[in-house]
């Protein structure tokens, strides 16, 4: 069985699929020692690590660089993170997926946000898009490779619920694998999406939205913590740093 065919697997089984998700190969190597059955990408993480912000300010090859590197040194399948594909047209975003597939990942993310501006891609546009990848990626030789389409309405609508629905049944119809929304913290909003969506639900914890075993009751698929593990490690970084400099004193680093 190869990482595509392992990583869709990981969709279907008894138990919800709890992703790990790293920035570095320091923290997938972590993640990987810990048992997470497979990995994600988070790009928020990936440019904070350099010092920038999410957003796609990032190279994509460098973007590309990092993901390789965990692909090269760990054994379970890992899904990129490429936000809304690191490309202003149709052929450029394409040919990136292509190149992601080719460094060895078993999917990636890519939301329906506009980059340059405020909004989402009109349903059509994005539909379009998802087609052409998949269409690709099969031709390429990437039959089954997971594409988690991301909704983000909750992020950027008023009442998101039912054009979330549209819009995550017509990404399954143009060959999206599974459905991706972030933002969401309402429990019976989250079982209307699993109940009215054919494609596995993956949700994003939030404070308040945290435990995987409610998830699966409520029908989620996926589950992932996007940054908020990177978050705390940069936050423990910054205070040790203030603290040496504060009390001219490395004490406190030998108490853990």
């Amino acid at each position: 069985m190869n990482k595509i065919q392992e990583f869709n697997e990981l969709h279907s089984s008894k138990e919800m699929l709890f992703l790990g998700n790293a920035w570095d190969l320091l923290s997938a190597l972590t993640l990987e020692k810990a048992g997470f059955k497979a990995i994600g990408t988070t790009s928020w993480g990936i440019a904070n690590s350099i010092g920038l912000a999410d957003g796609e300010f990032i190279e994509f090859d460098r973007h590309l660089g990092i993901i390789k590197t965990i692909t090269d040194h760990v054994k379970i399948p890992v899904s990129a993170d490429i936000e809304a594909g690191y490309g202003d047209d149709t052929e450029t975003i394409v040919d990136n997926v292509l190149r992601t597939a080719d460094v060895g990942v078993a999917g990636i993310n890519i939301e329906d946000s506009l980059k340059k501006q405020k909004g989402l891609r009109e349903i059509s546009e994005h539909c379009n898009l998802l087609s052409k990848i998949r269409t690709e990626l099969d031709h390429h030789g990437y039959k089954d490779f997971y594409i988690n389409a991301r909704a983000d309405t909750y992020f950027q609508k008023d009442n998101p619920l039912m054009e979330t629905i549209d819009r995550a049944r017509s990404y399954v119809e143009s060959g999206a694998s599974g459905i991706f929304v972030p933002g969401v913290t309402k429990e019976k909003e989250i079982k209307e999406m699993a109940l009215n969506i054919d494609a596995p639900l993956n949700i994003l914890s939030l404070p308040g939205l945290t435990n995987c075993n409610k998830l699966k009751e409520l029908g989620v698929r996926r589950f992932s913590f996007g940054n908020a593990l990177s978050d705390i490690m940069i936050d423990y970084l910054e205070k040790n740093t203030t603290r040496l400099l504060e009390y001219k004193d490395t004490s406190h680093l030998y108490e853990y």
